[in-house]
């Protein structure tokens, strides 16, 4: 379930990375600067998360930062992570997802969590995410793009579309 939840999560991204790409900053700068503000955050999280299953040191003080990257530094993080995860993804075995992984978050706090469970949150958090750029699109009159898991699993398998 995880590698098609993953393979879900990965097209969504880039859904709302398309949908972002259509507002113009200089005409929707609130909405443009919201979405990438989102964009950061999550790209941020997975990748503290990402360091926190390789046994990596932190490589952020914060989950978010004053100074935004462009579109296309996000765009090129976002899609490296969800490389990363896929790889990672395609090689546990039931005992690593059981792994109980021990770190600190951003804010000082100590925390632990299975691999299975920070993965589970990488995809809830991204979910709720392009939730909120989705609202921010819709309020700038753009479109905002369909992202269910349903609309994904029967575009990727047409087959299950039987009637």
């Amino acid at each position: 379930m995880l590698t098609h939840a993953f393979a879900y999560k990965q097209w969504a991204d880039q859904r709302t990375l398309q949908a972002v790409r259509t507002l113009a900053p200089a005409n929707q700068p609130q909405a443009y600067a919201f979405a990438c503000q989102q964009l950061n955050h999550m790209v941020m999280v997975e990748e503290l998360f990402r360091a926190r299953l390789q046994g990596l040191p932190a490589p952020h003080a914060a989950t978010n930062s004053v100074q935004l990257p462009t579109l296309d530094e996000l765009e090129r993080r976002l899609l490296a992570s969800n490389a990363w995860l896929t790889s990672h993804i395609a090689a546990l075995t039931p005992e690593s997802a059981a792994q109980i992984i021990r770190f600190v978050f951003a804010d000082g706090q100590a925390g632990s969590m299975s691999q299975q469970e920070i993965l589970f949150h990488i995809l809830n958090h991204g979910t709720y995410h392009r939730g909120a750029i989705g609202h921010a699109l819709e309020q700038a009159g753009a479109q905002r793009p369909a992202d269910t898991y349903t609309l994904y699993i029967h575009a990727a398998e047409p087959q299950r579309r039987w009637c």
